[in-house]
């Protein structure tokens, strides 16, 4: 199947689809608002209990939320209203944020838990259900542009959400982040609602099912496409990796000796290299379609040398800088990944397919963070991120070798490739 090169830019996009607008503008309002939150919270946490482990703890609760519950954020995705289970999914979030208010020593640090577990509960619902909903909000020709938007979205707003929210925080407290972020999700909610065309195809009301019998025909579809099986298997690589993100707050004081103001400069740096990443290594994929499969590989790398790199770093300059490569790859390897299942899934099973992406990476990075929440009570922050980074260069080259067969494809250099790929029989 040839499809159309993508026909406009990216304002052009934005302006012309209104309803992917809206939608765009409600991720831009939530996502800064949660960055707006989170940096301060991380701090706040370090501060309250004097070590990195409730941090890890919180951004585990974060991931392991959303892969506990794939299955049936997938369900839902697919047999229920994508709009509906979005504006529900924000005005929970905007309640549970709420609860952060609460957290004021050590010993209502577990309230965090609950109030960040609460929103990764709502998130689980809302993400595969907007990730499914975005082909059927732009044309199939402008789909990729659409998809590193979203990418953009979310770099962009880690990287003036966090710093703002570090300098924020100094200045007024975390507390009115807290609020900021409640209000956030309420506007997206509000944005989401206002959207007029419908978030999946119409079809047939499909007969009644059970979560383990979606499961069943999730693996088997996925089992019977090689190009699945393989972007399923992308993110994970680069999830692996993502316990040193945990380790930022400690980094920051321990390392650097920059503050709070440093925590939240680490994590705009990992945005700037997440907004960066995409817009680059796609320049690549449009050249010559069969450069698919070894790009997503070299993010992979990228992401596992620089943060080898982030864990000898001397000086906090070059340390950001590490960052931002990292996540360049990071960006990358999410984007071009996600845009791939977006372009060869099928609606119908689109939601359960981007739950298990979701699922096998979010599980991935609670098992990372949750290491290195542990192992920062007794190792030292660089030994930590460099064994981390260790392991995900080595996933890379796994990675790479096991889509060989992918990469034989003799497709058209302007041709989308995700389409011309053929099946390949195991």
């Amino acid at each position: 199947m040839k499809v159309t090169p993508d026909s406009r830019g990216y304002l052009e996009l934005l302006r012309e689809e209104g309803d992917f607008r809206r939608v765009y503008l409600a991720q831009v309002i939530s996502l800064g608002g949660d960055w707006f939150a989170l940096i301060p919270l991380l701090t706040l946490l370090e501060q309250l209990t004097g070590g990195g482990l409730w941090g890890g703890l919180v951004l585990a609760v974060d991931t392991a939320a959303f892969a506990i519950l794939a299955p049936y954020a997938g369900t839902v995705a697919d047999r229920f209203d994508r709009r509906r289970t979005m504006v529900v999914a924000d005005f929970v979030s905007a309640v549970m944020i709420l609860l952060l208010l609460i957290v004021r020593s050590e010993a209502t640090a577990w309230v965090a838990l609950v109030a960040i577990g609460g929103v990764a509960v709502a998130k689980s619902f809302f993400t595969p259900a907007s990730s499914a909903a975005i082909p059927n909000l732009v044309p199939r020709a402008d789909l990729v542009r659409a998809t590193i938007l979203g990418g953009a979205v979310w770099g962009t707003m880690l990287a003036v959400g966090a710093a703002a929210g570090g300098l924020l925080a100094l200045l007024v407290g975390a507390r009115w982040c807290f609020v900021i972020d409640a209000i956030s999700f309420v506007i997206s909610g509000v944005l989401v609602m206002r959207t007029t065309r419908p978030f999946s195809e119409k079809r047939e009301r499909a007969a009644v099912s059970s979560v383990r019998e979606d499961v069943r025909e999730t693996v088997r579809y996925a089992r019977s496409e090689p190009r699945v099986r393989a972007l399923l298997a992308c993110k994970v690589g680069v999830a692996l990796g993502n316990g040193t993100l945990a380790l930022f707050p400690l980094y920051s004081t321990r390392v650097f000796r920059a503050g709070e103001l440093g925590t939240g400069l680490l994590y705009s740096a990992r945005g700037i290299g997440a907004l960066v990443g995409p817009f680059f290594m796609r320049r690549f994929v449009s050249r010559d379609a069969r450069l698919l499969w070894p790009v997503l590989a070299t993010s992979i790398g990228v992401f596992g040398l620089s943060y080898l790199g982030f864990s000898v770093a001397p000086v906090f300059a070059l340390g950001m800088l590490f960052v931002a490569l990292a996540h360049a790859g990071g960006g990358a390897n999410w984007v071009l990944s996600t845009y791939g299942i977006q372009s060869v899934v099928p609606d119908h099973v689109r939601g359960r397919v981007f739950s298990a992406d979701y699922m096998l990476a979010t599980a991935a990075i609670t098992i990372s963070q949750i290491v290195a929440g542990v192992l920062s009570e007794v190792v030292e922050v660089r030994t930590i991120s460099a064994g981390l980074g260790s392991v995900v260069l080595a996933y890379s080259l796994i990675w790479y070798a096991a889509t060989r067969r992918l990469r034989r494809v003799d497709a058209p250099v302007d041709a989308d490739p995700m389409w011309t790929a053929p099946k390949i029989t195991s």
